[in-house]
């Protein structure tokens, strides 16, 4: 799209919602739509995008009311489009009962966001779109973190998600394709990355490598200018001790472990089709735990189809002994096309509502545990900027931690500061910090060097 020089410039308002992978085409869809003007007022903006979720029942009712609500309150003549997984899930029946939407797609065609909308139309490619090297970004949220999307799809059969059926099977990226990324990247003053997808640890696995994430780690070690990095969501059966000791062995790659269990019984790994024994899981798990330094980050599902009062204790004890840095918990979500949804043995809802509440309230004291350990600590962060708390505290994240999602420290004090010579803090830049106490969740530390 080309605007004369007479003709101001449109504005695009655009909202990802779920998990970082969407954030990632999201800013592929924003690297397409160059030409407009960012506007965080969608009531001004000419074109509204929408990036929905549809992976649990929570998400699709953020999906749907975020755009309902975003079609009261735009302008007549803008335009508005539903993309993502929610859309490619139901495209035949959101289209039929939502005509409030311009423009539907689904998850193949990211890249042609732009033609979509200068044309008008809704379109569905019967492919995933997979990002490479090539194509443009507009990162969010921060100067010097970018997330790396590693591939789309997934080859596991777990009872309860209905990823695959929409997503499809897996397709890794190249690695040639990631590194080049990096390096871009590194060019455009980036020094920290996350890498995601479904299910991490399966990378390469479709082109009959085993360890594509430990080749990932030897080449991204390799790329002067890379200062952090960790990755998110690995998979039970495929991560291996020999990938924990490549990672603990990183002079880059953090010793972040982000595995979502699901739960921890026997019974119930296998009625979830986890595709791990418990006793080898736990094998796992003690491996990450005895890295020094480390991070271990988690999620589980209480009130699956089959799960008894029993297994529930189980989880319940092995969360209060294991002592995770950070956990969440999910309410079972009743999902079509999963093999969990046609299970007879069903929890009432006000059980598993009960047993989410459990389990977060410990899930609230380990990680509460987790803040206080830090206390008296000196390491290094990242510093973001200004909080949201006060104009005078700065905002920070432990280089460890993925951003958003494991905590935010204020800086609230500066050693190296001289009023002869005063050295103004940097954002985006790493500063070694030492942690003096906890308010809330939130630690206050002091910069140090």
């Amino acid at each position: 799209m080309k605007f004369s020089e007479n003709k101001p410039q449109k504005s695009l308002h655009l909202v990802s919602l779920g998990c970082t992978k969407n954030l990632v085409d999201s800013e592929i869809m924003l690297g397409k739509l160059k030409e407009y003007k960012i506007t965080n007022e969608p009531e001004t903006a000419d074109v509204i995008i929408v990036n929905t979720c549809g992976f649990i029942d929570s998400a699709k009712e953020e999906s749907i009311n975020t755009i309902l609500t975003l079609h009261d309150d735009r302008k007549e003549e803008s335009v508005l489009v539903m993309a993502g997984c929610l859309s490619e899930r139901y495209k035949e029946e959101l289209q039929k009962e939502l005509p409030e939407i311009d423009i539907f797609t689904g998850v193949g065609d990211y890249d042609k966001i732009d033609k979509l909308v200068e044309e008008k139309r809704s379109f569905f490619t019967d492919e995933v779109f997979l990002l490479n090297e090539e194509n443009d970004r507009v990162i969010t949220g921060s100067s010097y973190h970018a997330y790396i999307k590693l591939s789309e799809g997934c080859n596991q059969s777990c009872s309860f998600c209905a990823i695959p059926n929409f997503k499809g099977k897996l397709h890794s990226r190249t690695l040639e394709s990631l590194v080049k990324e990096v390096k871009n990247l590194v060019k455009n003053g980036y020094t920290d990355f996350s890498f995601v997808s479904q299910d991490s640890s399966s990378y390469l696995r479709d082109l009959d490598i085993k360890d594509g994430l430990e080749r990932l780690i030897e080449e991204v070690e390799k790329i002067e200018g890379v200062k952090s990095a960790r990755i998110l969501y690995l998979y039970p059966s495929t991560t291996t001790l020999s990938l924990i000791e490549k990672i603990k062995n990183s002079k880059v790659f953090e010793n972040y472990f982000d595995m979502p269990l699901q739960h921890i019984s026997s019974n119930l790994l296998k009625i979830m089709k986890r595709g791990k024994g418990v006793e080898k899981l736990k094998e796992l798990m003690e491996a990450m735990r005895k890295v020094p330094n480390s991070f271990v980050r988690t999620t589980f599902i209480v009130g699956h189809p089959g799960e008894t009062q029993e297994d529930f204790e189980e989880l319940c004890n092995y969360v209060k002994e294991y002592k995770f840095d950070r956990a969440n918990v999910f309410s079972y979500s009743d999902e079509e096309g999963t093999s969990a949804y046609d299970r007879v043995d069903k929890i009432e809802q006000e059980i598993i509502d009960s047993r989410a509440e459990i389990l977060g309230e410990i899930i609230s004291e380990t990680t509460n545990n987790s803040f206080e350990n830090e206390i008296g600590k000196e390491f290094e962060v990242y510093i973001d900027g200004e909080s949201e708390e006060h104009e005078y505290l700065l905002s920070a994240r432990k280089i460890t931690w993925a951003p958003d999602i494991d905590g935010e420290i204020y800086i609230n004090d500066n050693e190296l500061y001289d009023e002869n010579d005063p050295k103004q803090l940097e954002f985006g830049k790493i500063y070694k910090v030492k942690i003096t106490e906890l308010v809330g969740d939130k630690l206050l530390a002091t910069v140090i060097k």
